[in-house]
């Protein structure tokens, strides 16, 4: 028997035993034909594996391909050489800005990355009543997606206020339109604050799977519960790894990414993911079950996920089983190349032109709208973490004169969100603890999930310029200093995209980020953590365009509380 490629006298990952074990790969086509200690077959082409370990392709089914803040055929092309082969993006950050059209125009890309979906369930995150995005996504929505099978599930639920209300709403028809689909979808959930009677009730609604940061105590409930874990790299904790491995959880966990942002992606991917759960203490081919069989099984991928006869022929040739950085890398049987020339995308013309916002003035920025004239007002202010993307409320006491608020002088951070979609032309603000130390400001339109303009700073002057230029630009992130700036990365797409090279855009990305942290601001990802100042589904106290908001409750939240003269 003559097949396409043998891979001879490698050390193959036998994925049920969970070991390596040294054997020849026979392939024909886009299939594993045969393994075996050691074959006979004749092959158009020979691969001397010796010393080499081979694992199959990594399956990412948790993921935002615009976090990597590029489009699907580029970020086919960056996340391939990294070993992975497929994903499960989640389009809901495209689709806040542009709806189903976005939507569709992520799956109109070809890619050799295998790309498969999750239906946004919750576009806005929360409500039209809480924040204003530019797109929905309702049941009439829901129902034309659903007649595409590369939707493998429902993507991350996060408005558990409204699923386990004994109210109609939306998600709860929503999340009844996908179990009644006539095929097996997932529900994927977000709920990094719920646990006991609130979770129980969660899950009760349909929900069984969870992404958002874990905790010892959160893996043993969720799991006890019947809850899949996802875990990306901020749970990836010795604490959490220890818990996964005494309790012997592997079935019931996957590894995934989440985000990556740019600048990241250009070092690795998944693998980077399997390599940080090795390094807390995971066993190298536990790790490995848990970003290739687990993964592939939860979103019923039957045909890939282990290297085994019939099986798609996707898989990486590994040095070493530490870096977990791939020596070579195999999709449908074939030796991925990779692509030198990566052209521009093409998106609607209406797509850059999706920032309607008005040019921000220094009036902007003076709180002068107080209940006194002079005394102390009580303030509900943004406490930055220095891990994660969860922020404190806390309440300070700061001087107000000339009816201003005087939040220079306590020492705080003031954020204006400005709507962009051309719908109310609002401006909300919110005071934050722990961010700028020296003089500047930020702004952005990438910031999750409704994408509206967020600034962020201590200067005035600076506040206006970076909000200026971020309108200019149609999108991105600008840093400025001492009335310049000092570091850009445009985002023309949507406000949250771009159309060229990942390569250049990392570079542009990293001095952004270099520029914040220069600025003072302390946190493992400044970059998602200014981004998720707007997210109002992860704790505690929140911003949109409508205001603050307390994220457990869903009740708006005065910025400030108390007025003393």
């Amino acid at each position: 028997m003559k097949v396409d490629l043998l891979i001879r006298n490698g050390w193959v990952y036998r994925t049920y035993r969970q070991c390596f074990e040294k054997a020849d790969i026979a392939v024909a086509g886009e299939r594993f034909y045969d393994i075996s200690p050691s074959s006979y077959y004749e092959a158009d082409l020979v691969v001397d594996g010796t010393g080499k370990y081979i694992i199959p392709g990594l399956i990412d089914i948790h993921m935002h391909i615009e976090s990597s803040m590029t489009y699907p055929e580029e970020f086919s092309r960056a996340v391939l050489p990294w070993g992975v082969t497929c994903v499960v993006a989640d389009p809901h950050e495209i689709a806040n800005v542009f709806g189903l059209e976005g939507i569709k125009s992520f799956m109109d890309q070809e890619t050799e990355l295998d790309i498969y979906y999750g239906i946004p369930s919750s576009v806005p995150s929360t409500s039209t009543s809480l924040e204003t995005s530019g797109g929905q996504i309702g049941e009439e929505e829901v129902r034309e997606l659903l007649k595409d099978d590369r939707f493998l599930c429902l993507g991350e639920v996060m408005n558990d206020l409204d699923l386990v209300s004994g109210d109609d709403t939306l998600i709860r028809r929503i999340v009844r339109l996908c179990q009644d689909a006539g095929r097996q979808l997932r529900i994927e959930g977000h709920c990094p604050a719920l646990s006991g009677e609130q979770l129980a009730g969660f899950i009760r609604a349909g929900v069984d799977a969870d992404h958002t940061q874990q905790s010892r105590l959160s893996v043993l409930e969720k799991t006890d519960m019947g809850m899949f874990l996802e875990l990306q790299a901020k749970s990836l904790t010795p604490d959490v790894v220890e818990t996964v491995v005494s309790h012997d959880l592997y079935e019931n966990v996957a590894l995934v990414t989440d985000d990556t942002m740019p600048d990241h992606l250009v070092k690795g991917h998944l693998n980077q993911i399997v390599r940080l759960a090795v390094e807390q203490g995971m066993p190298a081919e536990k790790a490995i079950y848990c970003a290739t069989l687990t993964p592939a099984r939860r979103m019923g991928l039957h045909d890939r996920g282990m290297i085994a006869p019939g099986k798609r022929a996707d898989f990486v040739i590994l040095d070493d089983l530490i870096s977990f950085r791939p020596a070579s890398v195999y999709k449908n049987g074939r030796r991925y190349e990779e692509k030198k020339d990566s052209p521009r995308a093409a998106f609607p013309d209406h797509f850059y032109q999706s920032v309607k916002c008005r040019l921000a003035l220094a009036s902007d920025f003076k709180l002068n709208r107080c209940g006194i004239s002079e005394g102390m007002a009580t303030v509900n202010v943004m406490q930055i973490q220095s891990f994660g993307t969860r922020v404190k409320h806390v309440k300070r006491e700061i001087p107000v004169r000339n009816r201003c608020i005087c939040w220079q002088e306590a020492g705080l951070c003031l954020a204006a969100v400005f709507e962009r979609h051309g719908k109310t032309g609002g401006v909300s603000y919110g005071l934050v603890e722990n961010a700028l130390k020296s003089p500047g400001a930020v702004a952005t339109t990438w910031s999750h999930d409704s994408h509206n303009l967020l600034v962020l700073g201590n200067s005035v002057e600076d506040m206006v310029l970076v909000q200026n230029q971020v309108v200019h630009m149609q999108g991105g992130y600008v840093t400025a200093g001492n009335g310049r700036v000092t570091a850009s990365a445009a985002l023309p797409v949507g406000g949250i995209l771009s159309d060229g090279s990942l390569l250049k855009l990392s570079e542009e990305l990293a001095e952004v980020r270099e520029e914040i942290e220069a600025m003072g601001y302390v946190n493992n990802n400044v970059i998602m953590s200014i981004s998720t100042l707007t997210l109002l589904v992860s704790p505690e106290l929140k911003l949109s365009d409508k205001g603050l908001f307390d994220v457990k409750t869903k009740q708006s939240v005065p910025l400030a509380e108390k007025y003393e003269r």
